[in-house]
């Protein structure tokens, strides 16, 4: 997503409205897509192939849904769960896990891990919020191990699509309502629309995360043509 934004600037904007929204943040993703974004995790996380023991980071984490995918489907596995909102983080800390993951407040600009931290990293819904996409794609590379792999959920540019009036009235009116309703905050989810639709397309994303060093990286579609899964090594 393009910017005329301070990148700062758009990070403090980002925290922020996350914090706000973050209370009622996983009901209004169970409403909205009608409990499917559970599903996508598992789908997520299950192309990972991921060994026991292996060390994932949960990047943009906010409350842990996807580092709770990972702990369920992967034994022993080992979750550092990062995001830069502190209220998401908070929230996260008082859910149940099957074991606590290691919570980390961090910018996905500069990681404060070491290169080749990680044997997996994932994330959900965190990409197109991002005030600089390669430099967090280059990080995201950095900190795993050669021949460590990557699951992302994301929102997509939609494609065409026969069923695209209604796929629109979803976007821009109904989940706006929703969030609204739940939130009190209908600016942050017509934001969620906009943002969407101002992202990178599917094969876009693909071809960055190739020029950041991923090899393999392959995708599929879901919620007719707006949401993508991602997977790829470096």
């Amino acid at each position: 997503m393009t910017s005329n934004t301070d990148p700062a600037e758009r990070a403090a904007r980002i925290r922020h409205m996350f914090g706000q929204i973050a209370p009622r943040y996983d009901l209004t993703n169970r409403l909205m897509t009608g409990g499917l974004d559970l599903a996508w995790r598992r789908e997520a996380v299950r192309g990972l192939h991921l060994p026991p023991g292996a060390i994932v980071l949960d990047l943009g984490c906010g409350t842990g849904d996807l580092a709770r995918e990972v702990m369920r489907q992967v034994p022993k596995v080992r979750v550092v769960a990062a995001d830069f909102t502190l209220p998401m983080l908070l929230l996260g800390q008082r859910r149940t896990f099957p074991h606590p993951p290691a919570w980390c407040a961090a910018d996905a600009l500069a990681l404060p891990f070491t290169t080749e931290t990680f044997d997996a990293l994932v994330c959900a819904f965190l990409l197109r919020n991002v005030a600089d996409l390669p430099q967090t794609l280059r990080e995201m590379a950095r900190v795993l191990k050669t021949g460590g792999q990557i699951a992302i959920l994301e929102t997509t540019r939609p494609t065409p699509h026969p069923l695209r009036p209604l796929r629109d009235a979803l976007m821009f009116r109904m989940i706006p309502w929703i969030g609204g309703v739940l939130t009190g905050k209908r600016e942050a989810y017509e934001y969620l629309a906009h943002s969407s639709a101002g992202f990178l397309s599917a094969p876009q994303l693909a071809t960055a995360l190739e020029a950041a060093g991923f090899s393999d990286v392959r995708f599929v579609y879901k919620m007719m043509g707006t949401i993508a899964i991602h997977w790829g090594h470096t």
